[in-house]
């Protein structure tokens, strides 16, 4: 897939870098919205510096806005959230590294589907840091592994809405969560392929190894060094 060249802004015109938190605590997943949709307006409104945001949740599924009834296989099971951003039925739980990322685009690059690509080859990279080879697929979203079998599975997700040109909602690496649940949904509306983490492909990793992982590579795909950490909610 083609990748295209946008420009990216001096430090200096970012608010000089953008601030990392990271929750070691759970976070339910109304809590987390509402925090990203008030960061999203201090960043349009007040220019306060952009956030990644990088946290668990407790198990939940989120309904994006293609989501369709009958990819809902168990709706008791877990809590099952609407939600603004993209994608289809997705699953949310320990040992998933959620990322949600609140970032100027209008600054930074005002294309929707450059910024998705941007998140594709930020885990691309950070699986790399493991010798895992991702890869993405045409008609198919997320970022994907080959099995030493051959079969292919998914490992992380993504979903993003804009609002005025500020992103939020990000991506989810599988890292070692428990892959049963994802048993209660089709994930993304894909039938026909499997999930997969970290653990399962016999990677040992810790969250803080993956967290170290995910902030160098973000550097390196987005152009934009670190400021100081924010507090973790």
């Amino acid at each position: 897939m083609e990748r295209k060249a946008c420009y990216r802004p001096a430090m200096t015109d970012m608010n000089g870098g953008i601030a990392w938190r990271i929750s070691d605590a759970a976070v339910d997943y109304p809590t987390a919205v509402a925090t990203m949709e008030a960061r999203v307006e201090a960043i349009r409104k007040e220019g306060a510096p952009e956030l990644v945001w990088l946290l668990e949740h407790p198990p939940l599924y989120t309904a994006g806005t293609s989501a369709e009834d009958g990819d809902l296989i168990a709706p008791s099971r877990f809590p099952v959230y609407r939600t603004g951003r993209g994608g289809r039925y997705t699953y949310h739980g320990p040992g998933q590294r959620v990322g949600y990322a609140m970032l100027d685009l209008k600054a930074r690059c005002p294309d929707v589907r450059l910024y998705v690509q941007r998140l594709e080859d930020w885990l691309i990279r950070t699986l790399d840091r493991f010798n895992v080879r991702g890869e993405v697929r045409d008609g198919r979203i997320g970022v994907w592994v080959v099995r030493p079998d051959g079969s292919e599975a998914k490992i992380a997700a993504l979903g993003v809405r804009v609002r005025r040109w500020v992103s939020y909602h990000g991506i989810a690496l599988n890292v070692d969560p428990d892959l049963s649940h994802f048993g209660g949904i089709v994930p993304c509306g894909i039938r026909d392929y499997g999930v997969t983490s970290l653990a399962d492909l016999g990677i040992t990793a810790t969250m803080a190894d993956v967290d170290l992982a995910l902030r160098e590579t973000f550097a390196e795909v987005f152009g934009a060094e670190a400021s100081e950490d924010e507090r973790a909610a």
